[in-house]
């Protein structure tokens, strides 16, 4: 089968592969739509733990069962499905405690193991979760709007709160998307690029320009601030924009090494709380629900759907240079 590899770090390389079986408690699926991430590009680099090469890459994807193993359960030839990447251990005292994103022995499809950047992918069938008539290309969005649901329980805003988040790319606008589905509205987004808020404004969302009179208005007026650019010159403005009592979400992935100034008086004295969210947490269900709830028009979030062969193209480099989420897409 075709597929995208990691053989060594640094290195991609589009070629075929041994297809894989679907051992016990698990079904085979055929990938039908796989989605690109910024994790993605860390795997590659063997900044995202501690690296697994060889590797197929790939950890947000959807498809069609194909074949099951033993012991599978439910599951049945021609069930559409999308992905849980996650693979914890369950035993572990972040497991125990109910958060398997934070397990001390997490895997995942497309990191620790083969993933979604090949034509078949074998996959445990507690992992996988039906999708129904939904579109492949917005069941392949479960993964990143499981991670933004996670991010919005982190700081349990309240239905009243302003929110701004900065950085209206996909995974800014699932989390404006992740809540509205919990009821809160004053959500204003942030961005350098017109097109990107002109697609929140599509959303229904305020949106603003970064630098502008405008936002620099609402310095200490917003109850949670959010940053989903990963940039560190934004992470290090969000206590600026907080109001007194409110919270910060750093959800953008910054380098590992960065590091920003914060004064631990102003956060006692302000009564700011300082939350981050990895990854989802067993949420696909949850995801898939608020997909449907945010309708079809979130499939705006997907601007490119392309063949492997020019994702891999994407991963070595030679990015369009502009665009939304990324999308392998695969003919049936």
């Amino acid at each position: 089968m075709q597929a995208i590899t990691f053989p060594v770090a640094g290195e991609v390389r589009l070629t075929d592969i041994t297809a894989p079986d679907a051992g016990p408690g698990e079904a085979l699926i055929a990938v039908r739509a796989s989605g690109l991430c910024h994790t993605d590009f860390d795997v590659l680099h063997a900044r995202y733990g501690p690296g697994a090469f060889p590797l197929v890459p790939g950890h947000e994807y959807a498809g069609e069962v194909v074949a099951v193993g033993p012991d599978v359960g439910d599951l049945s030839v021609g069930d559409r499905v999308a992905v849980d990447p996650n693979l914890s251990c369950g035993t572990c005292r972040s497991c125990r405690r109910g958060l398997g994103n934070l397990c001390e022995r997490l895997g995942a499809y497309g990191v620790s193991t083969g993933g979604g950047f090949a034509e078949l992918s074998a996959v445990r069938a507690g992992n996988l979760m039906p999708i129904g008539d939904m579109p492949y290309e917005l069941a392949a969005l479960a993964e990143p709007m499981g991670c933004a649901l996670n991010g919005v329980s982190a700081v349990d805003p309240n239905p009243n709160d302003a929110v701004l988040i900065f950085g209206a790319g996909p995974m800014g606008l699932l989390i404006g998307l992740a809540l509205r589905a919990q009821k809160v509205t004053q959500v204003t987004f942030a961005d350098v690029s017109p097109d990107r808020l002109e697609l929140a404004e599509g959303f229904g969302f305020r949106a603003v320009a970064s630098g502008s009179a405008e936002l620099e208005s609402m310095r200490r007026e917003i109850d949670l601030t959010v940053d989903a650019t990963g940039k560190v010159e934004v992470a290090a403005t969000l206590i600026d924009y907080t109001a007194d009592g409110g919270s910060c979400l750093f959800f953008g992935v910054c380098p590992p090494a960065a590091r920003i100034d914060v004064a631990p008086f102003e956060i006692f004295r302000r009564q700011i709380r300082l939350a981050g969210a990895h990854s989802l947490n067993h949420n696909i269900a949850a995801a898939l629900g608020a997909i449907r709830a945010a309708g079809p028009d979130v499939a705006r979030l997907v601007s490119h759907r392309l063949p492997l062969e020019e994702v891999a193209e994407v991963l070595a480099g030679k990015a369009p240079a502009t665009g939304l989420k990324i999308q392998a897409a695969f003919d049936k």
